[in-house]
């Protein structure tokens, strides 16, 4: 039994990086559906049939638990999956997104002045402001949707002035909300973390998410032996994705930090 981590592209190998860190003695199965990436602009309804998918192929594959690495999958589908597949297809099985731990992360030193950026799906799920008045309701929560964002990490473009516009564009509206922190909450944004704080500044905290979801990975298996005494544990990595050319590969060694051999399957 595997641990499958999916993400809508190649972004979730950010959070696969810190948690085979965090968890190195687990197998991990990845799949990036890199072929229909973004999913921030679509509907809610298309993201939880993509999702559904992927969910299948990696529960075929011999995953017991899925971490959906993917704010828009997370937001968008996640409860579905928990309440209807689960329910009926695959009750011995997990799935987990990473809004919840997230919130429950930085609610450990919440601040009152919260900027949040996201896809247009993340954002107008409004899946973190639920998640926030539950935990904080005295914050003020401000988000910023960016759709130009993943579309030009996917093309490798981590600096430069195109990327410069857009985070100009997008934070230039945050900044006049004055947030003390700020959430990167799409898994893509962390390769671009530090032209991030170059613009909001040094006194506004810059989150990603990979190290904090690994570290309530780790909190999840050990109060759930009934889960991680099933997970086998000879450190295996297989990558999946769904389109493949050698950018892709380029791009993949990046977000993960080293070469790594990926496979095209269909969905």
């Amino acid at each position: 039994m595997k641990i499958g981590i999916f993400d809508s592209g190649l972004g979730g190998l950010t959070i696969l990086k810190a948690i085979t860190k965090e968890l190195p003695q687990y197998n991990y199965l990845y799949l990036g559906d890199n072929a229909r990436v973004p999913y921030g602009g679509r509907s809610s309804e298309v993201i939880y049939q993509f999702t559904r998918e992927a969910v299948d192929f990696l529960f075929r594959k011999g995953c017991k638990l899925v971490i959906l690495a993917c704010n828009s999958a997370s937001a968008n589908a996640l409860r579905r999956l928990q309440q209807e597949d689960l329910l009926h297809k695959y009750p011995e099985r997990r799935v987990l997104g990473i809004i919840k731990p997230t919130v429950e992360y930085l609610q450990e030193g919440w601040e009152k002045r919260i900027g949040i950026v996201g896809t247009y799906a993340t954002v107008d799920s409004g899946a973190y402001l639920r998640e926030i008045e539950k935990l904080n309701a005295g914050a003020n929560v401000f988000q910023q949707s960016c759709p130009l964002l993943v579309p030009l990490i996917e093309e490798d473009e981590l600096e430069g002035p195109i990327l410069q516009l857009a985070l100009k564009k997008y934070l230039g509206k945050l900044i006049n909300h004055k947030p003390e922190v700020v959430l990167l909450a799409c898994t893509h944004y962390g390769l671009i973390k530090r032209e991030v704080q170059k613009i909001l500044g040094p006194k506004v905290a810059v989150i990603d998410q990979g190290e904090l979801v690994a570290k309530k990975l780790k909190k999840y298996l050990g109060a759930h032996p009934e889960i991680e005494t099933q997970l086998s544990q000879n450190q295996t990595r297989m990558y999946y994705v769904t389109d493949l050319n050698f950018r892709f590969v380029e791009i993949a060694a990046k977000f993960l930090g080293e070469k790594i051999k990926l496979t095209k399957i269909n969905l």
